[in-house]
C-alpha cells in the first residue's frame, strides 16, 4: 500500500505557498519555523521532488509544488467537508460559517439580514469577508469559504445557486440634470450621456451596460469610481449619470440629496443569489439560510 501525505503537512505546503515565507506560514499553521521546514522536508522526501527552492532571502515554490498545492486544497476542503457533515449531522446551523459577500451588495444588506440570521440560529457563528467576486468564487473553490452572495448573472460552474431576490436598476443623475423631472428613462435617452461606471473587476459594471443595452455605444466618463459610496458622490457632483440598484437607494445608506431616482423603461435588474460548492455536505444548512435571507428581506423590504 502506497504511504500517503498527512493532510497535515499537505497544510504546511498550502501555508508555503500562500504566504512564501516559512516563519509566516508557520505562524497561519501555528507551529514553529523549524516544525514547518521539517514537514516540507519530509513531503518532499515521500514525494521525491523539491516542492521548494530555499535561499537566504526568500522562498521560491517550484512548478511542482504550485501543482500538489491545487490538488492539496481540494483534499483539505473534502476532509473539512467531511468533519462539517458529522457535525451537521448532529447539530445543524451550529457552528462557523464563512460567507463572502460583494461590495455592492454587502453595505446595503448585512444590516437587514445579520440580525435575523443571528436570531434564528443563535449556534451559529457568521463570519463575513467582503471581495469582488472573482476573487470571493476561488476562494469558495479552494474552500475558504462556505458560502457567497454574488449578483447574476455570472459563470458559476461548480457551483449552486439559490436565488434571494431581484435587484432593479434605477437612473441615477443630478437634479439639475435635463433628464431630472423625467417620469421614466429610455435606452435612447442615454445616447451621449456621460455614463460613470465602477472600475474593472466590478461585476457591477458589466451588469449595468447589460442593463441599459448599450455595450460599446455608452459614452463612458474617462474616469471610474472604486465604489458605490464615490459613484454616487460623482453623480451628486453632476459628473456624469449612472445606473444604481434599488437595493442601494433603498438602503437610506445612500445621500439621495441632489439626486434624482428614475425608473427605466426596460425594467433591467440583476439577481443577488447565494452560491456554495455543489459538493458541499452543507446544502440543506445553506438552503434554510437562503430562506432566512429572503423572509428578512420581505419583512425589511
Amino acid at each position: 500500500m502506497k504511504t500517503l501525505p498527512s493532510l497535515k503537512r499537505l497544510e504546511y505546503l498550502i501555508a508555503l505557498v500562500d504566504e512564501e515565507h516559512f516563519g509566516k506560514a508557520a505562524k497561519v499553521c501555528n507551529v514553529t519555523p523549524s516544525t514547518l521546514s521539517a514537514g516540507i522536508r519530509d513531503l518532499e522526501e515521500l514525494l521525491g521532488s523539491n516542492l521548494a527552492e530555499r535561499t537566504k532571502r526568500q522562498v521560491l515554490i517550484t512548478d511542482f509544488g504550485h501543482k500538489v498545492a491545487k490538488r492539496a486544497r481540494r483534499l483539505i476542503t473534502e476532509a473539512e467537508d467531511i468533519i462539517d457533515l458529522a457535525r451537521t449531522h448532529q447539530l445543524p446551523m451550529t457552528g462557523i460559517m464563512k460567507m463572502g459577500i460583494i461590495p455592492t451588495v454587502g453595505p446595503y444588506l448585512v444590516h437587514d439580514i445579520v440580525p435575523a440570521i443571528t436570531q434564528e440560529y443563535p449556534g451559529l457563528q457568521l463570519l463575513l469577508r467582503e471581495e469582488q467576486t472573482d476573487l470571493l468564487l476561488s476562494k469558495l473553490h479552494e474552500g475558504q469559504l462556505d458560502i457567497a452572495i454574488i449578483a447574476l448573472p455570472y459563470n458559476i460552474d461548480g457551483l449552486e445557486v439559490h436565488p434571494l431576490f431581484d435587484d432593479e436598476f434605477q437612473f441615477a443623475c443630478t437634479s439639475k440634470h435635463e433628464l431630472s423631472r423625467r417620469q421614466i428613462v429610455y435606452n435612447k435617452d442615454l445616447l451621449g450621456q456621460s455614463l460613470l461606471l465602477l472600475e474593472d473587476g466590478h461585476c457591477l459594471r458589466d451588469h449595468a451596460l447589460d442593463a441599459c443595452s448599450l455595450g460599446d455605444r455608452a459614452n463612458r466618463a474617462q474616469f471610474g469610481a472604486t465604489s458605490l459610496a464615490t459613484l454616487v458622490q460623482m453623480v451628486a457632483s453632476n459628473l456624469g449619470v449612472t445606473l444604481i440598484p434599488k437595493l442601494v437607494s433603498e438602503s437610506g445608506l445612500m445621500p439621495t440629496k441632489n439626486i434624482s431616482l428614475i425608473p427605466l423603461n426596460n425594467q433591467p435588474f440583476r439577481t443577488i443569489g447565494l452560491v456554495w460548492r455543489a459538493a458541499s455536505s452543507r446544502r440543506a444548512e445553506f438552503e434554510k439560510l437562503a430562506m432566512t435571507i429572503i423572509t428578512a428581506r420581505t419583512h425589511t423590504g
